[in-house]
């Protein structure tokens, strides 16, 4: 499979700590991105294929006409200066960099199914950004196993810092009455790639009543380090979550982050 993990190296603890007004903690996390050809050619790879498998492009571009990398700016990839294409690049990031969080780093199984067969790559994909899943044992049932839903917002211009983590919370709350469309959609879409023993483990979480699980949900804020105002963060209030006691806060900063979002897809596009 083509997914590679070696970029979450640059992902570190900084060991901060923020409070929020209801008195959860926040984790926070700097992004220490570096110009090191080798490892951005690895994740370039790993991003290209969220999109499009590698082993599919020369199929899906033949009508076209088009090279490798038209077919990946023109169809598959946001738009880098139309809006809202420079927003959703963001936002895809963002998610992607969250999930590779959550399963590079925090030990979950998170399948690669978002954005595969998204129809206008000018918007988001619908439902939980992220959702990553941990089982004890396979084939087995267990009340210890584990499913994460997490919710990723980034600001990475603009002049004025805003209150990210409180719109990742807010969205995260909407995740309780969406679990089920995303489990299936997850699903489907492993079933359609062949990945039935990976489409299998997804019943194991369909039937929380007949085989309780824990439920650990997420908030996540990417900033831009000019725009992150940690007194703002530590305005979150996350009281009217309905999981607010197993919500996770996470805030990952780093230096110009934009600029690094529009060379991974120019790599993404280019080395492909």
């Amino acid at each position: 499979m083509p997914w590679n993990s070696t970029h979450t190296k640059w992902l570190v603890d900084t060991g901060d700590r923020l409070k929020t007004a209801d008195g959860k903690e926040v984790e926070v996390w700097e992004f220490r991105h570096q110009n090191d050809r080798k490892m951005l050619s690895a994740w370039a790879t790993h991003f290209r294929n969220h999109y499009c498998f590698d082993n599919e492009i020369d199929y899906w571009r033949k009508g076209y006409k088009y090279t490798r990398s038209e077919y990946l700016d023109q169809i598959k990839f946001p738009d880098p200066k139309a809006a809202p294409g420079p927003s959703i690049r963001a936002g895809d990031f963002s998610e992607v960099l969250v999930a590779d969080f959550l399963e590079y780093l925090k030990g979950y199984w998170v399948p690669r199914t978002r954005y595969g067969d998204k129809t206008v790559r000018n918007e988001s994909t619908k439902g939980s950004d992220i959702i990553g899943f941990h089982i004890v044992k396979d084939g087995k049932f267990s009340s210890d196993d584990k499913l994460a839903i997490y919710e990723a917002k980034a600001q990475f211009s603009g002049k004025k810092p805003s209150a990210r983590l409180q719109d990742a919370v807010n969205d995260s709350a909407k995740d309780i009455t969406r679990k089920a469309e995303s489990l299936n959609a997850i699903k489907q879409r492993l079933y359609n790639r062949s990945e039935l023993d990976e489409a299998s483990k997804i019943e194991r979480f369909q039937n929380e009543v007949d085989h309780p699980y824990k439920e650990v949900y997420g908030a996540v804020a990417l900033f831009d380090n000019p725009l992150f105002d940690g007194n703002l963060t530590s305005s979150t209030n996350a009281t009217s979550h309905p999981y607010s006691a197993n919500l996770a806060l996470v805030v990952i900063k780093g230096d110009q982050m934009m600029a690094l979002v529009h060379e991974l897809y120019r790599r993404a596009a280019d080395e492909a």
